[in-house]
């Protein structure tokens, strides 16, 4: 199968390095800049399972000109349109989108612009992040990409594409039942970035504070409500997981969106903190802290603005 990963950034650059290692055909579409970084340094990889580098094949978007079999999604929501925009030259009659943002509101515009019988649903589990130099930093072991039909069923392609992303470095999941291992993504992700933002630190620290473990279940459990009344309540298993992830002590974990904010950047708020939000009011579901994380970075957001300008 021929890959076309959109981006080089740490979730595109890091399962892609990761296929590239593995011998696969895969091709980067990124911009200039990137690809001369690239075709300088390469795509090098600092993880916890070992560093290492690949030279890869980069293109840029005038020169995309034909179809690929996969196209592998893994930019900021807010990059979205642009890269559909980009990256619309290689799908082609069977092509396969699988995209791994965070939320859920990119599978809309996906289906919209390609149809849904071009767009699988799916999700990464991997923290990382670009560091100034441009290589991709994995900051926990977590390296997990999940993925399925929308509607369900483990169809040809869905069991070929496993296949194919079944190398050292991937643990590779196809899901029957893709829409609810989302949606409950959807709940993890709201919570550990609504509470880190919010409380600009890490689990660790929030749980060393005065009702801070608690604040975190508070959030959790308003994301959870959302959830159930959209139709996919999160399961036994999903919410044991998370209660340990969320009382960790000395956890370093916290959320992109954070980093995001450390480091003065744009953020994915109103993709993930907004739209949350936005599904429980359309639903009547009280969300007081979730409203309050979603404001507190959409302040942020204003002021990182108005410093730019």
């Amino acid at each position: 199968m021929r890959v076309l990963v959109i981006g080089a950034g740490a979730l595109g650059g890091y399962y892609g390095a990761r296929l590239v290692r593995a011998g696969g055909d895969v091709t980067f579409l990124v911009r200039a800049g990137r690809a001369e970084q690239l075709q300088r340094n390469g795509l090098q990889v600092v993880s916890p399972h070992g560093d290492f580098a690949v030279q890869p094949k980069v293109i840029l978007a005038n020169d995309l000109k034909e179809a690929f079999d996969v196209v592998l999604v893994g930019v900021k929501s807010y990059s979205l349109d642009d890269a559909m925009a980009q990256f619309a030259p290689a799908v082609g009659a069977n092509t396969v989108i699988l995209p791994i943002l965070n939320g859920l509101k990119h599978v809309d515009a996906l289906t919209a612009r390609f149809g849904a019988s071009s767009v699988l649903g799916g999700f990464a589990n991997v923290s990382a992040g670009l560091d100034a130099d441009g290589r991709v930093v994995q900051f926990m072991a977590n390296q997990t990409i999940v993925f399925g039909e929308i509607e369900g069923a483990l169809s040809e392609r869905v069991l070929a594409l496993e296949t194919l992303l079944h190398v050292p470095g991937i643990d590779v999941r196809a899901s029957e039942s893709i829409m609810q291992d989302m949606w409950e993504k959807f709940v993890q992700l709201s919570t550990l970035a609504g509470i880190t933002c919010l409380m600009r630190a890490s689990i660790g620290d929030i749980l060393t504070v005065p009702k801070g473990e608690e604040s975190i279940f508070r959030l959790f459990a308003e994301c959870c409500a959302v959830a159930t009344a959209s139709g996919f309540e999160p399961r036994a298993p999903f919410i044991e997981f998370d209660r340990k992830l969320f009382t960790t002590p000395d956890s370093p974990l916290k959320a992109s969106m954070l980093r995001d904010i450390e480091r003065g950047s744009i953020t994915e708020a109103e993709h993930i903190l907004g739209d949350m939000a936005n599904r429980a009011r359309a639903l009547g579901i009280d969300t007081p802290l979730l409203d309050l994380a979603r404001a507190h970075v959409a302040a942020y957001e204003i002021g990182r603005q108005r410093a730019a300008s």
